[in-house]
């Protein structure tokens, strides 16, 4: 029987690492922490500002087989977002979509009603992002952002995200067509400027 060997040039999504920040770690996210997210999975705003469409009642032992699995998956990375002043679960990072022919991922972070506004997701968006180029060796990490959602664009753009584009009428949400903003960062930006944002003028879009 011979066992799984790393390609070295290849990123190393199944070692799931713990990132702390000055007020978030990130960790891996398991079973056990559903009962936490399931009231971000539950709600309403969260799937419009997601843009994620009812597909009827929840399947709570699908979730739980889905976040049961997160550790095996060795080509996308979820993490748990906790508060470190309180020890609670408030979202989840994710990098997905690996594409290794570009080195690049795609970013989406959630988090739990009623811990927006306080910086936790910036800066949990930092730490996945360095972690992504410094120890993942991506080159590339992209996201979309709905224009009804102005809140998390900012945020991206703190995170050093850049605005690339616009998806017109990306979305069909009860009625309304909305617009995507496309937004990335790249390694060699992420590493001009220390792992901090970009000035002003470079994250205007």
């Amino acid at each position: 029987m011979v066992d799984h060997v790393r390609d070295a040039s290849r990123p190393d999504f199944l070692s799931k690492p713990s990132l702390g920040g000055e007020q978030v770690l990130l960790r891996p996210v398991t079973a056990d922490d559903m009962p936490a997210l399931m009231p971000m999975l539950m709600d309403a705003e969260t799937s419009r500002l997601t843009g994620s469409h009812d597909d009827g009642p929840l399947d709570e032992r699908r979730i739980h087989a889905w976040y049961e699995s997160r550790r095996q998956q060795d080509d996308r990375l979820d993490l748990a977002v906790v508060e470190l002043a309180t020890g609670s679960i408030v979202g989840e990072v994710v990098l997905n979509g690996w594409d290794p022919g570009n080195e690049s991922c795609s970013f989406r972070i959630c988090l739990v009603p009623g811990t927006y506004g306080s910086g936790l997701g910036t800066e949990a968006t930092r730490l996945t992002v360095g972690y992504g180029f410094e120890k993942l060796g991506l080159h590339r990490i992209s996201l979309e952002v709905y224009a009804f959602n102005p809140r998390a664009r900012r945020a991206y753009e703190k995170a050093g995200f850049v605005a690339e584009g616009v998806l017109r009428d990306a979305l069909l949400w009860e009625g309304e067509r909305v617009d995507a903003t496309v937004m990335s960062i790249l390694a060699p930006e992420w590493f001009q400027h220390g792992g901090r944002p970009a000035t002003a003028g470079h994250t205007a879009g």
